[in-house]
């Protein structure tokens, strides 16, 4: 790919964020304080469904293994 078909679009996607949520009408401050809130909380649910999602989904699995009769795993 071409690299400035890349950089262009990668400036369309941040031109299509700040449409969507309305920064581009906010002070350069104000707009660095809610990119900042913005990636933050991302990062936050990324890292939680990252940890807790292959638990509960294990869990899940096996309760539903337990309900339509599936044997029980031998521990020895």
């Amino acid at each position: 790919m071409d690299v400035k078909r890349v950089k262009d679009y990668l400036y369309w996607l941040y031109y299509q964020y700040q449409l969507v949520t309305c920064s581009y009408v906010l002070e350069p401050w104000e707009q660095s304080m809610f990119h900042t809130i913005t990636v933050t909380v991302v990062a936050m649910v990324v890292y939680t469904a990252y940890v807790f999602v292959p638990i509960h989904v294990r869990l899940a699995l096996q309760f539903f293994s337990q309900i339509f009769g599936a044997q029980p795993e031998s521990t020895v």
